[in-house]
């Protein structure tokens, strides 16, 4: 009878501790990866910046400087059937050079006008950028963490040259999400037309940021929370937390790549893109903004960044 109790109660304690895993599984899809507003992001420490950068980010002459321009806006249909939107602005006097700007969580295509006034404004290039899917007017009930969204990029970089021509150079810039959407980009097969890959604050992959996260946030172990939550984003959004690897997809990489990290960033540690750094394949480049957080080192040392990126572009380029 003692033996027959005590099974019992191991079973009764394994069913409630499964039941808490599925509904914290569901609960940590809903919280980070389903289309909505993000609560949890308010008040966190780790994404606070200068007083300075939070000027120039919500009040910068960037802002009406997006708002001044006239966008054509481009429509795509991704190979899952979602309808993404693009926006493309062609620079003042003819050019075969376009940037490809990728925005960052929650984040939409305009954001990226931040890095778009001066590639326009001080290079005279063409500059595109896109609403991700599950963001902005790009439809997707889901936050691809830039997994799917490579091929989306891939599908946009195709169109870029099918409408400009095969002459037409590209380069791929992101921050954040993007940046990781840009290097996971930067693994596929690409044509020769896309020349150099700048990568602002990426993290390595999506499993390992959350597991990053979960620690950080919650106080929680990796194990069985993160296993399970991958169950339900594969199950919900067709992919899981593993496969959406940046750091894989670099090791395959062809184009060179430049990364920029803050030494401050305790959202995705700095170690992240040391790691990315140090696998990839192609020709790579890796700058450490002191004293900057997540996604800061353009505004926190803006001079800096532009000359580094300059250089690169001269480096590995034709472009000037």
């Amino acid at each position: 009878m003692k033996r027959k109790t005590w099974l019992k109660i191991v079973i009764g304690i394994l069913s409630v501790l499964f039941i808490i895993d599925i509904m914290a599984s569901f609960y940590f899809y809903n919280l980070a990866i389903e289309r909505g507003e993000k609560d949890f992001l308010q008040g966190n420490e780790d994404l606070e910046v200068s007083a300075e950068t939070m000027d120039v980010l919500l009040e910068g002459d960037w802002r009406s400087w997006v708002d001044g321009q006239a966008f054509d806006e481009w429509t795509s249909v991704s190979h899952d059937g979602l309808e993404l939107k693009g926006y493309f602005l062609e620079a003042e006097e003819p050019s075969d050079k376009v940037v490809v700007m990728a925005h960052g969580y929650l984040g939409n295509a305009m954001d990226m006008g931040l890095f778009g006034q001066y590639y326009y404004e001080q290079k005279g290039y063409n500059i595109f950028t896109a609403d991700a899917r599950g963001h902005g007017a790009s439809e997707g009930d889901y936050i691809g963490f830039g997994w799917h969204d490579r091929l989306d990029y891939v599908d946009w970089i195709d169109r870029i040259i099918e409408t400009y021509g095969n002459d037409t150079e590209i380069i791929l810039h992101g921050i954040s999400m993007g940046a990781a959407a840009v290097l996971m980009t930067a693994g596929e097969e690409l044509p020769d037309n896309v020349k150099a890959v700048i990568a602002d604050s990426p993290y390595t992959s999506v499993n390992d940021l959350f597991a990053y996260q979960m620690d950080r946030m919650f106080n929680l172990p990796t194990f069985p929370f993160l296993p399970s939550t991958s169950i339900v984003t594969q199950l919900r959004a067709g992919y899981s937390l593993k496969e959406a690897s940046a750091l894989e997809q670099v090791k395959k990489a062809e184009v060179p790549i430049l990364y920029i990290h803050g030494d401050a960033d305790t959202f995705v540690p700095t170690s992240m893109s040391e790691t990315l750094y140090e696998n990839t394949k192609s020709d790579a480049e890796l700058m450490i903004v002191e004293g900057a957080g997540h996604g800061e080192p353009y505004v926190a040392a803006k001079d800096k960044y532009i000359n580094k990126v300059n250089a690169f572009l001269e480096k590995y380029t034709e472009w000037q």
